[in-house]
């Protein structure tokens, strides 16, 4: 399953209500799978689950990474705002996570879906 955790912290990227950033992203991105309440992942109001996941694996791990000059700018954006050393560094950053609640992967907020099929299939054997 996969589910959708909306946040504001990125540069105010998705200001809108937790309706609004539902149909924005079912309309301009086909977004089919579930989408949680907007919320924090880092700071002081960080959400337990992302508290959790980003200590289960401290340092975001750049799994089939082909845009290094894009994940450059992710990293003088995420630490031109302070955030602490692990944590999430830019909207999309996605984590594979066992039917049992074991983090398996951390990927990349540029990481495209396809780059994490070989993973994914693993993890379903």
């Amino acid at each position: 399953m996969i589910l959708g955790f909306p946040c504001d912290q990125f540069k105010h990227q998705e200001p809108g209500s937790d309706e609004e950033i539902a149909e924005f992203c079912r309309l301009n991105h086909g977004v089919t799978f579930p989408l949680m309440k907007k919320i924090d992942v880092f700071g002081e109001n960080a959400h337990p689950i992302f508290k959790y996941l980003t200590q289960q694996v401290p340092t975001e791990e750049v799994h089939g990474l082909k845009d290094k000059a894009t994940m450059k700018l992710v990293d003088g954006l995420s630490k031109s705002e302070g955030r602490e050393e692990g944590g999430v560094r830019w909207n999309f950053t996605k984590f594979l996570i066992s039917k049992d609640g074991n983090l398996i992967k951390r990927f990349a907020p540029v990481a495209k879906p396809e780059e994490m099929e070989a993973d994914i299939e693993a993890m379903l054997k």
